[in-house]
């Protein structure tokens, strides 16, 4: 009697995995929390479930669209248990598989947009090129549970809503920007931010190698700058620096994910760990004391030596080998001690060299008072003036308006970490504008898109960083992503509260603002 029962009920509860196994569960995939917010999201209002029977299948040959196959299924795999397969072998795929294909040529998806249509037995990802579907398989991971984002096995049903999400990019360019020479951040702790990055759909990774406390990539030429430059930062602190093999890694890492590295190494100010490196390049012809404080505005390389832009040349010489991106920054902000007259001739000088080695120039807004080449960027974070001094002159212009977009700006008076000058940023302020109106003068068809920059005077560490980094990052990429039509704060803070989970889940340090309802889930 006691077998009869046990075996009825182990058949009863074969028959409800079964019945739950082959049920269909109302969804709505309008409702999904996606950021950045998609163009377009139609529901069909049934369920797709990834299962041990799931693989994801690519075309055959494509060694881009294998790698992004694969880099889903390591996202997938340690959380779900499901151990999904890449299958380049020209099979079809079957119930409850993913498809990554290409297509024959949506002209409103462009470069970067994907198509995804999912129904109760296929995800398929469509894309014009591999980028687009990259940034589909960053949606795919957003509309599975939070949890997927472990690293450990998690227990649940692993289900997507049903429909199809159509969508591309506002902005070609959605940047951040890291400044590793006031504090130096390790290679290993950049490729940790540049997956988070990727989370969210940003392209463009802009490091800020060089300041007044320290130098942080190698240069073989002048082997000085960063074993001296290099080693210390703000605080008194061992510094470091960027050996050629480890940047290249950076760099390979960072275009796996779709995105570029740009480097910086800013003239004429900020230049105190390179004059402490090399006499010749002081006006004084000597070596200046390494600095380890957070005033601005004292150094400037001699503008009228020879030898300075030999120096100048040199490094572009060896970042172009190490940096296949269009760009090199010069930065050119916050010169105090370099008088006009110089600044400009410099700032004219310095384009024909990094023109000579085929990139085109990105430099903070002050650079707009000197001659732009064609095709130069200006960085408008400071003076508006000067960024449209720059438009005047047929340059693009980066939106990185201080008062909105820094990010090593306090939350409130409260934050823990960073700085106050150009006033509180909390995440409502840092999500509520619009580039293309910010400036009248400077128009949409001006704009090649946004960076948020975080600088690190106050942050030494991975955690102290990502508490000003998240959850404001994310809205960044929304600004750069999400048409300005579709986006509102009290619909996008509704979005954000549920990626508090996620971001716990990813392992970041995040703020928990008051001005968001986080899920209690959580």
């Amino acid at each position: 009697m006691k077998q009869s029962s046990i075996f009825t009920a182990a058949l009863s509860s074969l028959a409800l995995l079964i019945m739950t196994a082959c049920s269909t569960t109302p969804t709505d995939m309008t409702k999904a929390n996606i950021i950045p917010k998609p163009v377009s999201v139609t529901a069909t209002g049934e369920t797709f479930s990834l299962t041990r029977n799931s693989d994801i299948f690519v075309p055959e040959g494509s060694v881009d669209i294998i790698s992004t196959g694969q880099f889903l299924a390591d996202k997938l795999n340690p959380s779900t248990g499901l151990d999904l397969q890449v299958i380049a072998d020209g099979t079809k795929p079957g119930k409850g598989d993913i498809l990554l294909t290409l297509s024959e040529g949506d002209a409103e998806l462009g470069e970067e947009g994907y198509e995804l249509e999912v129904t109760g037995k296929l995800l398929k990802i469509t894309a014009n090129k591999p980028a687009g579907l990259f940034y589909g398989v960053q949606t795919v991971r957003q509309l599975l549970p939070a949890g997927v984002e472990t690293t450990t096995l998690q227990e649940g049903l692993w289900e997507i809503p049903t429909g199809t999400i159509r969508d591309y990019p506002d902005y070609s360019y959605r940047g951040m920007m890291r400044d590793v020479a006031r504090h130096f951040f390790s290679a290993d702790d950049i490729k940790i931010f540049i997956d988070q990055m990727a989370a969210y759909k940003m392209n463009v990774l802009h490091l800020h190698l060089s300041d007044d406390q320290g130098w942080r990539i190698e240069i073989t030429s002048w082997p000085n700058l960063a074993i001296h430059g290099g080693s210390t930062q703000v605080g008194g602190g061992e510094g470091g620096y960027y050996t050629r093999e480890q940047y290249a890694d950076m760099v390979k890492y960072a275009a796996e994910r779709y995105i570029t590295i740009i480097p910086e190494i800013d003239m004429p100010g900020h230049t105190n760990a390179a004059l402490a490196s090399y006499p010749e390049l002081n006006i004084s012809r000597k070596a200046s004391e390494l600095y380890t404080g957070i005033k601005v505005g004292f150094s400037t390389l001699d503008t009228k030596s020879e030898v300075t832009y030999k120096f100048v040349d040199d490094v572009f010489r060896e970042l172009t080998e190490l940096t296949p991106g269009p760009y090199l920054h010069i930065g050119g902000d916050e010169s105090h001690s370099t008088k006009l007259e110089d600044y400009i001739p410099f700032v004219n000088r310095v384009q024909e060299i990094v023109a000579a080695h085929g990139k085109m120039v990105i430099g903070w807004d002050e650079i707009a008072l000197a001659t732009l080449k064609p095709n130069s960027v200006v960085q408008y974070w400071a003076k508006a003036e000067n960024a449209i001094k720059g438009v005047q002159q047929g340059a693009k212009v980066l939106m990185s308006p201080s008062k909105y977009a820094y990010i090593d700006m306090k939350y409130d008076s409260t934050s823990v970490y960073g700085l106050n000058w150009a006033g509180y940023i909390e995440v409502d302020h840092g999500y509520n504008w619009d580039p293309a109106t910010l400036v009248p003068e400077i128009k949409r068809e001006n704009i090649i898109g946004i960076e948020a920059p975080l600088w690190a005077e106050t942050v030494s560490n991975r955690t102290e960083a990502e508490y000003l980094l998240f959850p404001r990052l994310l809205g960044y990429a929304e600004i750069g992503w999400t048409p300005t039509a579709l986006r509102s704060w009290d619909e996008y803070r509704v979005r954000l509260a549920s990626h508090g989970a996620r971001l716990e889940a990813m392992g970041i340090s995040f703020y928990r603002s008051a001005r968001v309802e986080w899920d209690q889930q959580e």
